[in-house]
């Protein structure tokens, strides 16, 4: 199975220079939870509602004059459409991530993929226990000398 056959389709962008405001109304009139972070589909980040409260809200920012690049999560790990799901799978227990930007091969934002979407699109149980669980453990502290 392919990533593009449980993706959630149509993923949005906002400006990185878009105020932290203007990134939650987006969320909140499209139904979002995250948005890409760029111009065009070109992903630069991705933003979540829990970046803007975690970074953003909790530092007492004020999020008409903070921009989304602030607060954003710059170092995006992504897969691509035409991807088996395995691999995106696989790339989000690495990560420990709980969605994954899918990209077209021209390196376009066209979809998310979430624990979600892996539960209940792929039929798989397996796969999304597996990956919750090791999305779900904590990653260990080096040790002190």
């Amino acid at each position: 199975m392919k990533v593009k056959d449980v993706m959630t389709e149509h993923a949005v962008c906002i400006s990185a220079n878009a105020s932290l405001h203007a990134a939650a109304q987006k969320m909140k009139d499209l139904d979002l939870g995250p948005l890409g972070v760029g111009a065009k589909n070109y992903l630069v980040g991705i933003i979540t509602d829990r970046d803007i409260v975690v970074r953003g809200v909790s530092a007492a920012c004020d999020v008409t004059t903070t921009k989304v690049k602030d607060v954003m999560t710059p170092h995006v790990t992504y897969c691509f459409e035409d991807q088996d799901i395995e691999e995106a799978a696989k790339l989000m227990r690495e990560k420990k991530i709980r969605r994954i930007a899918v990209l077209n091969r021209n390196k376009k934002l066209v979809g998310i993929v979430s624990l979600g979407d892996l539960a209940v699109e792929t039929g798989d149980e397996h796969l999304a226990w597996e990956t919750l669980e090791q999305v779900s453990e904590p990653v260990e502290e080096p040790a002190k000398s």
